[in-house]
């Protein structure tokens, strides 16, 4: 069980934050958009999820899409290193829509318990999780997104034991704890 927030001190910072682990970014073709960043920057596609549709209002509480949009294909590719960047292609009244979701960072924390704890002391916004991925390339992973005062959507990602799709990798980029 959480403790309770109101028990805790004045809280200055998320606890265990150990830097930038994705960044999201919004693309028309998925399949386009990785050409390009294979092509231009050197980019390695390291797993791919989708396509995913949801009677309710999914895209509108995770990804500040068109409640009745969906998510068409989202793509992890690596370039460099550096954090990992997630293409991700909605879909809204069957048309590509660049504008159904947001651009978002991702932050990784070491422990999502004590990092929603801090969250909620400072008042945040919480749009949607925590979720615990349990199949897929994602197994392994906890999320959240949340609102910032002005609006911009950010995300809280933590894995302390790994995901699937990085297994057996040491490659892959990660902010260190």
């Amino acid at each position: 069980m959480p403790a309770d927030p109101s028990a805790l001190p004045p809280a200055r910072a998320v606890p265990g934050l150990a830097g930038i682990e994705h960044i999201g970014l919004t693309v028309p073709d998925l399949d386009a958009a990785t050409t390009f960043f294979a092509d231009v920057l050197g980019a390695e596609t390291l797993y791919d999820v989708g396509p995913f549709a949801s009677p309710d209002d999914w895209m509108a509480s995770h990804l500040a899409g068109h409640p009745r949009g969906r998510l068409n294909r989202l793509r992890v590719v690596r370039i460099a290193n550096g954090p990992v960047v997630e293409l991700i292609e909605p879909v809204a009244d069957d048309r590509p829509s660049a504008a159904s979701a947001g651009f978002h960072l991702a932050f990784y924390v070491a422990d999502m318990e004590l990092a929603l704890i801090a969250l909620k002391a400072h008042g945040v916004e919480i749009q949607s999780g925590p979720v615990e991925m349990t199949e897929g390339p994602s197994r392994g992973m906890t999320w959240l997104y949340f609102t910032a005062p002005w609006g911009q959507q950010l995300e809280l990602v933590s894995y302390p034991a790994g995901i699937a799709a990085y297994a057996g990798r040491d490659d892959i980029w990660r902010p260190r704890a």
